[in-house]
């Protein structure tokens, strides 16, 4: 299939089912300087991620997670959206999306427009205490970070989609982390962690979006993981089409109503100005 008869599908698609749910992966932020998980072939191409358990029971693993995360918030917190953050937001002002789940904790989708965002995996721009829930936004955390830790904080790295960042050679030991000033507990990023889980009033709210909806559209997304994944079991057993414009292999290429293997920036802007010129 040439571009244009994938544009022309896709148009097809999106005029017949007017009430979108749009599931975004990595792949939509990867213009916008944040790296995906994985490559095209869905193989995970990074190191492994600090798990959830390990967050909580070990301050060595903390501190590894808060020295690197100091050099990939600066980068998260500058971030702007791609071309397609801003055309989804443009197609929900135009009709055509009734919601947007995403995976990625990046934030772009509300600072491009979006409204109706559901944060699959949380966001990493608020930080919580784990014992008393009281919340602090990250650049706060930021702040004291680089204070208590002046030689981790000119340090610096490649960075992750997680606001992860690539430091090597550290003595993590050294690092002081900031616990929670109200009662003293652990503080972890709004962010759901490897081996975590989605909170199920997060899930229940995106099983409404997928029943509301006419079908599925997956932006930039392998969807390797479940959490991702399920969206497109909803909408099977609902007998919803599913669309996906991603470059390589998704977990779903067998459910697919149509595939367009082009990046998201090549498809989703053209795409919203066919929409606006046959309007």
């Amino acid at each position: 299939m040439d571009n244009d008869q994938a544009h022309r599908q896709l148009m097809e698609f999106v005029l017949a089912h007017p009430r979108l749910l749009v599931l975004t992966g990595a792949g939509i932020s990867a213009s916008a300087g944040v790296p995906t998980y994985r490559d095209s072939n869905g193989q995970w191409q990074r190191k492994p991620p600090v798990q959830h358990a390990d967050f909580l029971a070990d301050l060595l693993t903390r501190q590894r997670f808060w020295a690197r995360n100091m050099v990939g918030w600066r980068f998260m917190r500058d971030a702007r959206p791609s071309v397609s953050h801003y055309a989804l937001a443009e197609l929900e002002s135009l009709g055509y999306v009734q919601a947007l789940v995403t995976q990625n904790v990046d934030g772009l989708h509300q600072r491009a427009g979006s409204r109706e965002v559901i944060d699959l995996h949380g966001r990493i721009d608020r930080v919580s205490c784990q014992t008393c829930g009281e919340e602090t936004h990250r650049e706060d955390i930021q702040q004291w970070l680089e204070q208590h830790n002046p030689g981790f904080a000119e340090q610096a790295g490649s960075i992750g989609p997680d606001g992860d960042a690539n430091v090597d050679d550290l003595d993590f030991s050294r690092l002081q982390v900031r616990d929670c000033e109200r009662c003293g507990g652990i503080l972890k990023p709004n962010a759901v962690f490897f081996g975590g889980s989605v909170p199920s009033e997060v899930v229940a709210r995106a099983a409404s979006a997928m029943q509301q909806s006419d079908a599925l559209l997956v932006v930039g997304s392998s969807l390797m993981i479940y959490s991702g994944f399920r969206f497109c079991r909803w909408a099977e057993d609902q007998q919803k089409p599913i669309v996906a414009i991603n470059q390589g292999t998704t977990r779903a290429d067998d459910m697919l109503s149509l595939k367009v293997d082009m990046p998201c920036d090549a498809v989703l802007p053209p795409l919203v100005a066919a929409l606006k010129g046959g309007s």
